[in-house]
């Protein structure tokens, strides 16, 4: 005998419209555009308890794609726009920069780390990498962790 499957994709028009409506409240509940469960449920039109009922049970598919966390360390030179360009480079390509953190630079030159949430890059880790390395002002980039 087979074993259910435990989670389904199921696009959001085929769902039932409660389940589209706690994603909405929670999303309004993460950015802060809604401070309380009762306001967040009222403003998509469900019940506190409908909210309570499934709140962990519904997530949008993109939730849980995250956890796709890479941390990058480079090594730039202390030049005006080095760290604008690296930066640049994640944009374009879909990263989503989550930490920087630079040291003092020293010799002319900076230790970056980058941590970047990839799950909507539109390139694997290590192409993204080599694309930063292709900056200019770029000496060096390794991935930390990811």
């Amino acid at each position: 005998m087979s074993q259910s499957p435990k989670y389904f994709i199921v696009e959001a028009d085929a769902m039932p419209e409660i389940f589209r409506k706690v994603a909405q409240a929670k999303r309004l509940l993460e950015t802060g555009e809604e401070s309380t469960v009762n306001g967040a449920a009222r403003a998509v039109g469900i019940s506190r308890s409908a909210y309570y009922k499934y709140k962990d049970t519904v997530r949008p598919f993109q939730d849980m794609l995250h956890g796709r966390i890479v941390t990058f360390q480079t090594l730039l030179k202390d030049e005006p726009g080095v760290l604008s360009g690296v930066l640049n480079v994640f944009g374009a390509n879909g990263g989503n920069i989550l930490t920087i953190n630079q040291s003092i630079p020293t010799n002319g030159c900076a230790v970056v780390t980058i941590s970047a949430e990839t799950s909507a890059s539109e390139i694997a880790p290590d192409a993204l990498m080599d694309a930063v390395r292709g900056c200019p002002g770029v000496l060096r980039c390794e991935i930390l962790a990811g």
